[in-house]
């Protein structure tokens, strides 16, 4: 019998306890471990950020589930990885500490044979002063912070509605943020919103961003079909500006947030204030706090994580500059290569460099977006590490790794820009490879034939029935292991 054990219940590691419960069923037990006892559907927060979805309908309680399927869950926080054991056993292990408030101050040692590591991200607020919640901007990064920023946006409608105008700033909170599809779903939502509450010409609407150029999404910017003619994400994201009337602020770090300002440096390096009335600002994501260690208790953190606390896989770390990266540098089987018996899938490994071009201010700041690894990708890998341990559980350790670069993969993106089965539209986007392979696609780096994009009402009713779906398989309802990644 085999102990598989997964370390957070995302898109990730949700995915991945599901499939190994459903291809290694009753012989080997599956471990989740998650601080948090709800799943959340992040793609929907967007949603509950201007008040359309409640908070409940994207979120829903994981033990009943886990129960069901008889997966063991605790939810905890893990703490410190021992992947030799210690002293005391040679098993290899995690320490947690329990988050459940009916175990508080307990901790746990959890042993393993093979490791899912799906921690996610954590939220990088205290990179920039006053960034987040808790100092003087709101998020859509939890269902909680979607709830907050939804209350606030309501306040700065009812002003407009008095008379007063209002500047809303919406996109990044750091140079090196990624997400920036969800800052610009997030601004066109809020437009949309503005429309519909007749105040639109009482907003100035604001988009900050670390991107060099619109339409950058750090992925450093698509080639692609839209009618049949080719066109590039930068044209085709500012017709949209220009069109909604978005007022956009390129290559920006904030350097710190207070009351109804922004301080930010942008790549020329300028300094500027924007003053608001509303922001919502994404934070920089890093790895979590987790450390690792050897058998004989030595620190071994920096062996098993790059310096921005992700996990180490099997991709090239050499750091080389940036012009000689190839596609085939990107990881494809996702294992560590000190210790093949753990992975680390969707925001949790470490990419090997960025996607979008690097930039420096005169001042040395660095301005890039960082390689976004969300959604469909983060499903893929869940999957993809399962079906390794499968066969390395029914075959041997000799079994062949699975792989799905994400320079061999593809993505589909569907950003709302308003909601509503008549008045709703959304950005819908594909593109293939995610990291473009200039080798193989020599003038754009992706395939023009799977690589597109539209804008229209239908692209709503696509996001919409894609909650519902997603949420169905996450529930791990009849026929959800058909619906794919």
């Amino acid at each position: 019998m085999a102990r598989v054990l997964i370390l957070g219940a995302g898109i990730a590691g949700h995915t991945a306890a599901l499939h190994a419960k459903r291809l290694l069923g009753k012989k080997n037990e599956i471990i989740v471990v998650a601080p948090n006892s709800n799943y959340n559907w992040i793609p929907s927060n967007i949603w509950v950020g201007v008040g359309k979805m409640y908070k409940e309908q994207v979120i829903f309680p994981l033990a009943p589930i886990y129960k069901r399927k008889k997966i063991e869950f605790h939810q905890g926080l893990a703490k410190s990885i021992y992947p030799e054991g210690d002293s005391k056993t040679a098993s290899p292990f995690v320490e947690i500490a329990y988050t459940d408030p009916n175990r508080s101050n307990e901790f746990a040692r959890i042993k393993y044979d093979y490791l899912v590591n799906a921690t996610g991200p954590k939220l990088n607020f205290a990179a920039t002063q006053g960034l987040g919640p808790e100092g003087h901007t709101v998020s859509v990064c939890t269902a909680g912070h979607a709830v907050e920023a939804a209350a606030s946006l309501k306040d700065a409608i009812s002003l407009m509605k008095l008379g007063k105008n209002q500047t809303l700033a919406i996109g990044v909170g750091h140079g090196t943020c990624t997400c920036e599809g969800a800052a610009f779903e997030y601004t066109f939502n809020v437009d949309h919103e503005l429309r519909m509450a007749g105040v639109r010409d009482m907003a100035d609407l604001v988009y900050i961003t670390n991107e060099y150029e619109l339409g950058d999404f750090g992925v450093g910017g698509m080639v692609f079909t839209q009618r049949g003619f080719q066109t590039t994400s930068k044209l085709w994201t500012e017709s949209l500006f220009r069109e909604r009337g978005v007022r956009a602020i390129l290559g920006a770090h904030v350097e710190k947030v207070e009351t109804g300002k922004i301080f930010y440096e942008q790549v020329d390096g300028n300094k500027n204030v924007l003053e608001f009335d509303f922001a919502m600002l994404l934070p920089p994501f890093r790895g979590v706090d987790l450390a690792a260690f050897n058998k004989s208790g030595e620190d071994i953190s920096s062996q098993i994580f790059a310096p921005s606390g992700f996990m180490k896989v099997d991709a090239d770390y050499s750091g080389k500059p940036y012009e000689d990266w190839k596609a085939e540098d990107w990881p494809s089987t996702y294992r560590n290569p000190t210790y093949p018996n753990m992975f680390a899938v969707g925001i949790a490994f470490a990419p090997p460099h960025q996607i979008s071009k690097p930039r420096k201010s005169p001042n040395g700041t660095v301005i890039a977006p960082s390689p976004p690894r969300t959604g469909m990708p983060s499903g893929i890998m869940g999957k993809l590490s399962i079906l390794t341990i499968a066969d390395l559980i029914n075959k041997g350790s000799d079994a062949k790794a699975h792989s799905a670069s994400m320079a061999k993969m593809g993505a589909a993106c569907v950003a709302s820009s308003g909601s509503g089965l008549t008045k709703g539209s959304a950005a819908a986007m594909t593109m293939f490879p995610i990291v473009p392979d200039f080798q193989k696609y020599p003038n754009t780096g992706r395939s023009l034939k799977d690589t597109y994009g539209e804008i229209g009402l239908s692209g709503h009713w696509i996001k919409l029935l894609l909650h519902y779906l997603f949420i169905y398989k996450a529930k791990a309802r009849p026929g959800w292991a058909f619906i794919p990644e």
